[in-house]
């Protein structure tokens, strides 16, 4: 399996755990978008909780120029440890929401 396929699956199996919780509370519904034509991957949010209406994303990744950028992480601990942990070197994550400034933060020690 080449680099970008297995970074591709690692991304979506990663989403789809994600997608699989259920909010602790209101009538929120998980929405995996998973676009393999341009390599975008989302977790997105629906629904209503104490009369609100809930929307947007919860994860956002790309993958471009054989790399991993996480342009949105709305996940309490973020997803980067377990995209580690699951086969994704380090050096080939970006946190695309930080400002480029911010390389020496890129990812977590």
């Amino acid at each position: 399996m080449d680099t970008r396929t297995s970074y591709r699956e690692i991304v979506k199996d990663v989403i789809s755990k994600y997608a699989r919780l259920r909010p602790s509370h209101g009538a929120i519904r998980l929405d995996t978008v998973f676009d393999e034509q341009q390599d975008h991957y989302a977790l997105m949010q629906s629904g209503w909780d104490r009369g609100v209406r809930v929307r947007g994303n919860l994860i956002y990744v790309t993958l471009r120029d054989n790399k991993v950028h996480i342009e949105y992480d709305g996940i309490e601990h973020g997803i980067s440890d377990e995209l580690i942990r699951r086969g994704v070197p380090k050096e080939k994550i970006v946190l695309a929401f930080l400002s480029p400034s911010s390389e020496s933060e890129l990812v977590p020690a």
